[in-house]
């Protein structure tokens, strides 16, 4: 609960209001629950009319200008709100140089600290990230599906020289997603293609529809509108001279799996599938699986745990029965004052959970908001097994041992068995040791590590890619 609070800070939208002390400036700091962080900067600014206006930015995910909706300074408070988010800092400037308080949000409260800065941190270093010029060619493309209702910006990656050559589509995880697959300034999609474009492969990488270059429908879209999508980048694939219409194949990270394997499903002429931590079992143990695992590395207590995962499945069940928004807002809002009514002060302490009834009826209606979305409702009940038991193509499903998002063990065991009753002629799953859902070599292995890492995309997994696509794809023994 959390590191889901956290994560929310980076969708809001923000404006300005009244102030009556000068705090013009940048303030740095970091936003803290558990074990979890995010840097957090706001900036100041004092408009003639004495009022401040301000926007914040979250470095280590590389959102920036978020614009406030209010900054109110009196005394030595500083309050700023943010009401699409039902969020506020509430701070006490207890130094002129330091604002110490808590940042509130639907009904939880996490402690902030912030310090009036000359500059912004540097960003972090990503010494992986492809840089021009490259050895290869870099082409910028941009191509319709069928009846024009989704464009795509892309880049296609190919090796000079004559071809045709084997190639791959670049398939996005869940969430919107740009063409390098970026987030906390690593581009792994952009890591991935470099390395493999360098082994003689054409790559193709896309823009999801709503990000970069890409337009489309994304509120009502899900894994099977995705899928469709992919489907169009293969046919723009098969028109390209440079590429061997015979050795085209996928590679798909977390839900991007799961959309692999549809698509791969229902075209035969696909030669082989990468997934990286690509689902095994249904969309809603994957949920489980992660939400359990991530609290427990949030060193969140056991009871603790156990109580919101069993608010948690009750709420997914909810969602699965109730079609009806405003219907599934009164009966997770139901369950959740019942359910709250059962805990102990401690539990809810440590859940971060207020005896407020109207935090209660905010989170009862973010909760139906996330769980009301085409795409959760399709994914609670995708099941990826039926597609991999249709596959006739070559597959390497590759996992980190210390993923929470996908569990390796649980997932790779069920893709495995999976495959056994598939026409697949060559197939393989591996578990990496020592690697997160992003593929990096991790301490901590929590999600908030994965901005802290410098390496976007571990290099002995590379190289396992590598070598299986040289012995399974370009015959190289």
């Amino acid at each position: 609960m959390k590191k889901a609070m956290i994560l929310l800070v980076l969708y809001i939208s923000i404006t300005s209001l009244s102030a009556q002390k000068r705090i013009e400036g940048v303030w740095e700091g970091r936003l803290d629950a558990g074990t979890s962080s995010l840097r957090i900067v706001f900036h100041f600014d004092r408009q003639n009319n004495g009022l401040y206006e301000g926007s914040m930015d979250s470095p280590d995910q590389g959102v920036n200008g978020i614009h406030c909706d209010s900054v109110l300074v009196t005394k030595d408070s500083v309050i700023v709100k943010i009401n699409a988010a039902f969020a506020r800092l509430n701070g006490l400037r207890v130094k002129d140089s330091n604002i110490e308080g808590n940042w509130e949000q639907r009904g939880m409260k996490f402690p902030i600290s912030l310090k009036l800065v000359t500059s912004v941190s540097n960003k972090p270093n990503r010494p992986q990230t492809p840089m021009p010029p490259f050895t290869y060619n870099s082409e910028e493309v941009e191509y319709d599906n069928a009846d024009k209702s989704v464009h795509f910006g892309a880049t296609l990656t190919y090796p000079k020289g004559d071809g045709p050559f084997p190639a791959i589509i670049m398939i996005t995880g869940s969430g919107l997603q740009d063409r390098d697959e970026t987030i906390f300034e690593h581009k792994p999609f952009a890591v991935i293609a470099d390395y493999l474009t360098k082994r003689g492969f054409a790559v193709l990488r896309i823009d999801d529809r709503g990000m970069g270059k890409s337009k489309g429908d994304v509120m009502n879209a899900t894994s099977a509108d995705f899928a469709k999508d992919v489907e169009t980048s293969l046919a723009y694939l098969k028109n390209r001279k440079e590429v061997d219409k015979k050795r085209i194949g996928f590679i798909g990270h977390s839900e991007g799996g799961l959309i692999a394997d549809m698509v791969a499903s229902r075209n035969p002429d696909i030669n082989f599938i990468i997934t990286l931590a690509g689902p095994g079992v249904k969309g809603a143990d994957i949920l489980v699986q992660q939400n359990e695992a991530i609290f427990k590395a949030d060193s969140l207590p056991n009871p603790a745990v156990d109580a919101y995962m069993e608010l948690y499945k009750k709420i997914m069940n909810d969602a699965e029965t109730n079609k009806d928004t405003a219907l599934l807002y009164r009966t997770i809002l139901n369950d959740f004052v019942q359910w709250k009514s059962r805990q102990s002060p401690e539990i809810l302490t440590e859940l971060n959970l207020s005896a407020d009834s109207i935090a209660n009826k905010k989170i009862a209606k973010a909760f139906a908001k996330a769980f009301a979305l085409p795409w959760m409702k399709y994914f609670i009940g995708a099941d990826p097994r039926p597609y991999i038991e249709k596959l006739k193509c070559k597959v390497l499903a590759l996992d980190g041992s210390k993923d929470l998002q996908v569990n390796a063990s649980i997932n790779l065991a069920a893709i495995n068995q999976a495959l056994k009753k598939s026409k697949s002629p060559s197939y393989e799953t591996k578990e990496i040791p020592g690697l997160n859902h992003l593929f990096q070599h991790c301490k901590k292995c929590t999600v908030a590590e994965y901005s802290q890492i410098e390496e976007t995309f571990a290099p002995d997994a590379l190289e396992i890619i590598g070598e299986w696509l040289d012995k399974n794809v370009n015959n190289k023994k």
